[in-house]
């Protein structure tokens, strides 16, 4: 992938031109100007870029003008528009014409710059190819070739001409968001954005403002009027991840929009139309929330048009040695490695392990053993190494805490882990798990009502972390 995302820049004052390209650069993107808007078209359908930023009013084509002939000739191009006019009527036809966002004159640097980093990264997103089966030339791809994976495509094939809404199910790390990819990309909206949002990911204060946007003074913070993630997606499709994480307000607002089809950002009363497809994805129990009124049922049915569950790793074993395969292809070039290789041994210890993370932690073993290998082929010493070390306990008896961050801290400096902060939190909770059934004999009541959590929180726990009880007890009062 190009390190440096490049980025058209239309606009016809000289001194927003160079402070706008000034900060650009400074952050790393390659930038491309024009100073007239029939230029700009004409370049950035000439040539590629991840990104056009856009004045309204400049000689030769208007912003509105050029986003409609653009987003028409390359509709997965992220454009945003910049304006001193933020009129209603403008942020409307803004949006129908394709933009994938806009700001207002004069802008906060630091919110446009997160937003342009947003935007650059939908683009790659979108433009990325996406195989399935045995492929290695992409860099996101489906691998699998077995009976359980077999069934899945045959699903995708089956919903993705659809428009109905898909549920996809299955445990963290099976690849939802993949299989969220090739059905829309072989989708009637496969030219359309593609736009994916982690639930969990966003503080709940800012998630309805992130799905639907917000107006300006909304709330404390919100300096100028901003679109959502579903006026970002309009015609294309939208990939709400973690949807078991929703509050039960934020169902009811998502319920509201999948029903009437507009959304109403926060702060505003206009109903604006969404032409948008959803597809969910989740890892959670989501009987057991309803059953617990953690989940809205109406909201349940409404999403489970169809609903695909996909297989854990345990599930598809014979697909390991092809995911081997492609992690060290795919982490190969990054880690300066050529032609990546791994002896049998090594394959046959990594196929027969137990996989609570599934295909993502498989990926990270992969990637910690070319690092423990060094360039030469990894041993089954090297496979062993890089799983003892994705699977240890958060801290020593001996070791503090604030050690154990240390410690971690150290290793991503060296380039040894990546994602320190995800590893300390999943860590934490594997050990914090581990502790309190053991401490409770496997009674998985006891267990929930210490740490303060429902029994399904505590089973789905479980399953994760790979401590299945080996049976429960009946709940007691100790």
């Amino acid at each position: 992938m190009n390190p440096h995302p490049k980025i058209l820049l239309i606009e016809d004052d000289p001194g927003i031109v160079a402070g706008l390209k000034k900060e650009l650069q400074s952050e790393g993107y390659h930038v491309a100007t024009a100073t007239r808007g029939d230029e700009g078209l004409a370049r950035a359908r000439e040539h590629a870029c991840d990104l056009v930023l856009t004045d309204l009013k400049m000689p030769g084509l208007s912003g509105l003008e050029l986003i409609e002939q653009l987003h028409a000739a390359k509709p997965k191009l992220p454009i945003i528009m910049m304006t001193a006019f933020g009129t209603t009527e403008t942020a409307i036809e803004a949006t129908k014409l394709g933009a994938y966002d806009y700001v207002l004159k004069p802008f906060d640097m630091g919110e446009l710059l997160d937003l342009i980093a947003k935007a650059v990264a939908s683009s790659r997103l979108m433009s990325e190819p996406l195989e399935m089966g045995q492929a290695r030339s992409a860099q996101s791809a489906i691998i699998g070739n077995s009976r359980a994976m077999q069934a899945i495509y045959k699903e995708i094939g089956r919903v993705a001409a659809t428009a109905v809404t898909v549920l996809i199910r299955g445990e963290t790390g099976t690849g939802k968001e993949l299989v969220a990819r090739a059905i829309c990309q072989h989708s009637k909206r496969a030219a359309q954005p593609f736009i994916a949002v982690n639930c969990a990911a966003i503080p709940e204060t800012l998630l309805e403002s992130e799905l639907f946007g917000h107006e300006r003074g909304a709330y404390t913070g919100a300096h100028s009027r901003r679109m959502g993630r579903f006026e970002q997606a309009n015609n294309g499709t939208i990939f709400l991840d973690e949807i078991g994480d929703l509050s039960l307000s934020t169902q009811v607002k998502l319920l509201r929009v999948l029903q009437e089809k507009y959304i109403q950002r926060v702060g505003g009363n206009e109903k604006i139309p969404v032409d948008v497809r959803v597809l969910a994805a989740t890892h959670r129990d989501l009987e057991s929330a309803m059953q617990e009124q953690q989940f809205r049922e109406d909201l349940f049915y409404r999403l489970s048009g169809v609903t695909i569950l996909l297989p854990p790793l345990g599930q598809r074993r014979e697909d390991i040695p092809e995911l081997v395969k492609y992690f060290m292809h795919r982490s190969g070039p990054e880690l300066e490695i050529k032609s990546p290789s791994i002896q049998p041994e090594a394959i046959a210890f990594l196929q027969s392990q137990v996989w609570p993370g599934n295909v993502r932690e498989l990926e990270n073993v992969v990637r910690q053993s070319l690092l423990l290998a060094r360039g030469y082929s990894i041993s089954l010493d090297h496979a062993q190494q890089a799983y003892t070390r994705t699977r240890k306990p958060v801290a020593a008896p001996d070791q503090t805490i604030a050690g154990y961050f240390t410690e971690l801290l150290t290793r991503a400096q060296r380039g040894e882990l990546a994602g320190a902060h995800a590893r300390m939190i999943e860590e934490m909770e594997r050990e914090l798990y581990t502790r309190a059934i053991q401490l409770a004999e496997d009674n998985q009541a006891q267990a929930a009502r210490w740490l303060g959590v429902t029994r399904t929180t505590m089973r789905e726990k479980l399953i994760r972390f790979g401590l299945r009880a080996t049976g429960e007890k009946p709940e007691q009062t100790r």
